[in-house]
């Protein structure tokens, strides 16, 4: 029988694949019992039973919930800092001194009235619930004190009116403590029980839809007798914490006392002595402090004196007035002070931070060497080895003399520099602000009530005429930026080559090269930079969070002395202002530029360029300075905003103190009449001079003739040497085209341009020119005290309700 012979159309099948992909089989022989060390681990994560799974989640639950309770017990109590509450009455209707009159019952605990300035504050020892508060107060109008407060206040308590809730003045601070960011807070109502008793259900429920657009889902508490006093303390004792980033990694403290030590040198500088609760971190004497709005400073020694406000003081029994015994224990804890004090740290002066903010620029630095007899050979061989240049001289010119003469290309073009930075617009607008500042401060303003009978005049009266045009130019600025962004007018008297002299062209303004080390301005040898700035961020968290500071622990009563401060601090302090000391991290005090992204409070919308002067709030810093607006994008290179735009998030950009993010930042714009305006909310993005801000200037021509995929353009340009010095720039079209310059036309600036398609009649021939910008140096720590809000100064967002 013969065999079976398969035929030429026998199906072929393709072979297996057997080397890009193995089975678990062949692995495992392959491997030989060896498990890769990641493998291992999540094998025995994976044969964790239920059990196990289920015990293990309960512990982490356990150790979270403990972590709370341990935090919720040490504040208040005898081993931590007092539970401090900042009050703040945000209706002109609520009468503090009567909400300080419930809580300061006898009954609840021993009460310690605040001798220091014209601010309400006291505290509150209750041996019954091991709790101690201290209280302060701040009115919304004033508006430093209420942000200064909140810093360091563990809870603010509002009071609203049981009508409309808060005010516009009451509104306005609200906004600015959501852009700083709010500590634990509570909602307290007064005037609910002066209601009739079946109407006082209906006002609430008015007043909790109403105040749901700020505090959506929060529980509105009564105030109007003691015993809802006594519940409000309970609410306040047992609240849960929440925490501010930029506070919670620095030492700070809110201080109860100063005294002010001359120097014998000079009476105007000396050493202040601050007397407070340590809060936040572990607090060591050779860190510097930065005392709000005041500047930093050096620490000579931390002393430790007793507590002034004991939980459970050592009871003196008097024999005529046993009532007595807390408040003698009291007074006698403040007498023993002195005999009582230790000295608890002194500056160690090779460990202490410096208080140097800048760089001290070398001018010799980067200065070239006196080159080696090798360096001057290899430069004679190169010399030698590099090709000839060939030049149109006049006949008889030695080759020596041809050297020296220079190519059309090279002349210098020096004398424009002053058109560079500094344009038309810049120079109007300052000689405008100039006049109209000396005009203001010389206008006085009366506020008169008037009737609806008077003429028009007296209105026109009150209306600076010169302030009103300034704003007028400034919309009109705002409007054509909107309508023609970026375009400017090339000069007619100043040769375009001159005066866009530092611009150039980019083939792609996303793509193309930039060196960010290029050009440097000389204001960036006088800042301090990171190789990493992520990393040291990292790596001080990390020793924040895992090293033992020495020093004074948190909720110690402590006293700092504090060298090189200005009387005008503890003179500032005794008028009733609060003072408030932040420790500094490494290289805090160092100078360099911060991004901060911000975007427009909806509140206002004035017209708001950049360069302009902008009050700072970064963090605990307060400071003057005049920023920079650019485009918040993912590229290397972003683009210069001459306006703070309402629709967008923009990257201000300044001259600041390295400060390490999260960090909260408000933008104020101090008006004619002293007010300070919130213009703009956001977060700092980071501290990185590398960060290039790239100004964009677009010049536009007219297209004179058209011929299929040439034109003649005219208007952008005025001479034949300009055209000619432009010529390697790209040209680009509002609909799309996109050529170059051929050749120039005659003398007056017309040129012959080639494009990728038909140009219409009505189109517009434009060049994008470049160059980078870099902030100014105005940086002022200090920030003249705002002019309190006044009701009729702001619109008011939250509607009255009817109560018929």
């Amino acid at each position: 029988m013969a065999a079976h012979r398969s035929g030429p159309l026998k199906q072929q099948n393709k072979a297996h694949k057997g080397g890009r992909h193995r089975g678990r089989g062949s692995a495992q022989r392959d491997g030989k019992g060896r498990l890769a060390l990641k493998t291992l681990s999540k094998k025995v994560r994976k044969d964790l039973s239920k059990v196990d799974q289920r015990h293990r989640t309960s512990q982490l639950r356990k150790q979270k919930k403990e972590a709370v309770l341990a935090e919720k017990r040490q504040l208040g109590s005898k081993d931590g800092p007092p539970h401090q509450i900042l009050v703040v009455p945000l209706h002109n209707r609520i009468s503090l001194p009567e909400v300080f009159r419930l809580l300061q019952d006898r009954d609840t605990g021993t009460v310690h009235l605040n001798e220091w300035g014209s601010t309400h504050s006291f505290m509150l020892l209750c041996p019954r619930l091991k709790h101690r508060w201290f209280f302060t107060s701040a009115r919304p109008g004033d508006l430093h004190t209420v942000l200064d407060m909140a810093k360091v206040a563990d809870t603010i308590l509002f009071l609203l009116d049981p009508l409309e809730g808060w005010d516009s003045t009451g509104d306005y601070c609200l906004s600015c403590l959501f852009a700083q960011g709010l500590p634990t807070y509570t909602l307290a109502v007064q005037g609910v029980s002066g209601f009739p008793l079946k109407k006082q259900t209906d006002v609430r429920k008015k007043l909790s839809k109403a105040v749901e657009k700020r505090f959506p889902d929060d529980k509105l508490l009564l105030l109007d007798t003691q015993q809802e006093a006594g519940m409000l303390l309970r609410q306040l004792a047992n609240q849960k914490q929440r925490h501010l980033a930029f506070r919670d990694r620095h030492a700070y403290l809110f201080a109860h006392a100063a005294d002010f030590v001359p120097s014998e040198e000079n009476n105007l500088v000396g050493t202040l002595k601050i007397s407070g609760y340590v809060r936040g971190q572990a607090l060591n004497v050779n860190s510097l402090l930065h005392i709000i709005g005041h500047g930093d400073f050096q620490m000579k020694q931390i002393d430790a004196p007793m507590d002034p406000f004991p939980l459970n003081p050592r009871v003196i029994k008097s024999p005529k007035d046993p009532g007595m015994a807390m408040e003698i224990c009291a007074t006698d804890a403040v007498a023993d002070m002195e005999e009582d004090l230790k000295v608890l740290m002194k500056a160690d002066p090779d460990r202490q931070e410096s208080l140097q903010t800048e760089v001290i620029p070398d001018p010799m630095e980067g200065e070239q060497t006196w080159p080696t007899e090798e360096e001057l050979s290899e430069a004679n061989d190169l010399l030698k080895e590099s090709s000839k240049v060939v030049k149109k001289v006049p006949k008889g010119t030695s080759s020596y003399q041809a050297e020296w003469i220079l190519d059309e290309d090279g002349e210098s073009g020096g004398e424009g520099d002053e058109y560079d930075d500094i344009e038309h617009e810049d120079f109007m607008e300052e000689e405008s602000q100039d006049e109209g500042s000396e005009k203001e401060e010389e206008e006085e303003c009366e506020t008169v009530t008037i009737g609806e009978s008077v003429r028009d005049d007296l209105y026109d009266e009150k209306v600076d005429e010169e302030a009103e045009g300034k704003m007028l130019e400034k919309y009109k600025q705002e409007r054509l930026e909107e309508m023609f962004p970026d375009e400017v007018d090339t000069p007619r008297d100043v040769a375009a080559r001159i005066r866009f002299q530092k611009y150039r062209g980019l083939k792609s303004f996303r793509t193309s090269p930039w060196d960010p080390k290029e050009n440097l301005p000389q204001d960036y040898a006088r800042i301090f930079q990171f190789q990493n700035f992520i990393n040291t961020r990292r790596r001080i968290f990390k020793e924040i969070e895992e090293k033992e500071v020495e020093g004074a622990e948190v909720g110690w009563y402590v006293t700092l002395h504090v060298s090189e401060v200005p009387v005008s601090v503890v003179e500032h302090f005794k008028r009733g202002a609060p003072l408030i000391a932040f420790s500094l991290l490494p290289h805090e005090q160092k100078m360099s530029v911060l991004n901060m992204v911000v975007s427009r409070h909806p509140g206002n919308t004035e017209p708001v360029k950049a360069k302009e002067q902008l009050i700072f709030h970064c963090g605990f810093r307060r400071f003057r300075a005049s920023p920079l607006f650019s485009q918040h994008t993912a590229a290397d290179k972003h683009k210069f905003q001459r306006f703070l735009t309402a629709d967008l998030a923009l990257v201000v950009t300044v001259y600041a103190p390295i400060t390490f993010p999260p960090a909260s930042v408000m933008l104020f714009k101090q008006n004619s009449n002293g007010m300070h305006s919130l213009i703009a909310t956001g977060h700092l993005l980071s501290v990185d001079p590398d960060r290039m801000v790239i100004k964009r200037v677009v010049l536009s021509g007219h297209p004179f003739k058209i011929f299929t995929k040439m034109a003649v353009v005219r208007y952008m340009f005025f001479n034949r040497e300009d055209v000619l010095w432009f010529k390697p720039v790209e040209l680009r079209t509002k609909w799309g085209r996109r050529g170059h310059i051929k050749e120039p036309l005659g003398t007056h600036g017309h040129m012959k341009c080639s494009f990728d398609g038909k140009l219409k009649s009505q189109d517009t021939v434009l060049m994008n020119l470049y160059k980078r910008v870099f902030p100014k140096w105005t940086y002022d720590p200090y920030v003249p005290e705002p002019v309190p809000w006044v009701k009729s100064e702001i619109s008011s967002t939250v509607p009255e309700m009817d109560m018929e």
